[in-house]
C-alpha cells in the first residue's frame, strides 16, 4: 500500500502530460480550431480571388474579340491609327486606366500552441512535487512514529 502513494506522482505526470497535450499541444484543439479558421479566412481569399478572375477574363475576352474596345484601350495607352491626328489641349491631364486588381497576398499565420519539450517538464515538475509531497509525509510519519516508540521526543527537539 506504501508504493501506491508514489505511483500517484506518475500517473500526476501522465494525467498532466495528457491534458495539456489535448488542450494547447501541437495536435490539441485549440491548433484544430486556429486551422479552422484559417481554413475560412483562406476560402473566403479563394473566392474575392475568383470574383477578379471572372472580371479580368471578361476584359481579356472584350479587348480579344471587341475590334471597339480593343481601339479605345489602345488609345488610352496612347496608340493611334496611321491617319489620326492628335491635339494637345493644355490643362487637360492624361486619361489614366484604373489599375488593375489582382488581389491580394493571404499569409497564413502559425498557430498557437505549448511546444511539446515545454508540456513534458511541467509535467516532470508536477509529478515530481507529488512525489516529494508523498516522501516527505511518509518521513514525518516514520519520524513522528519513531518518537512515539522510544519516548524520548526531547532528543529530537518535538
Amino acid at each position: 500500500m506504501r508504493i501506491f502513494k508514489y505511483l500517484i506522482g506518475i500517473w500526476t505526470a501522465i494525467a498532466v502530460y495528457s491534458i495539456f497535450s489535448f488542450l494547447s499541444g501541437p495536435n490539441s484543439i485549440s491548433s484544430y480550431n486556429q486551422l479552422l479558421l484559417e481554413r475560412e479566412k483562406q476560402i473566403a481569399n479563394l473566392n474575392e480571388l475568383e470574383i477578379i478572375n471572372e472580371e479580368l477574363e471578361k476584359e481579356r475576352n472584350n479587348l480579344l474579340f471587341d475590334y471597339d474596345t480593343l481601339m479605345v484601350h489602345a488609345r488610352q495607352i496612347g496608340y493611334a491609327q496611321e491617319d489620326e491626328r492628335f491635339i494637345r489641349i493644355v490643362g487637360l491631364e492624361n486619361i489614366k486606366t484604373a489599375p488593375i486588381i489582382t488581389g491580394k497576398v493571404y499569409l497564413v499565420r502559425e498557430a498557437d500552441y505549448i511546444s511539446d519539450k515545454k508540456i513534458k517538464i511541467t509535467a516532470l515538475c508536477s509529478g515530481l512535487i507529488v512525489f516529494s509531497f508523498f516522501l516527505m509525509l511518509d518521513l514525518v510519519e516514520f519520524t513522528t512514529s519513531r518518537l512515539n516508540k522510544t519516548g524520548n521526543s526531547r532528543e529530537y527537539g518535538v
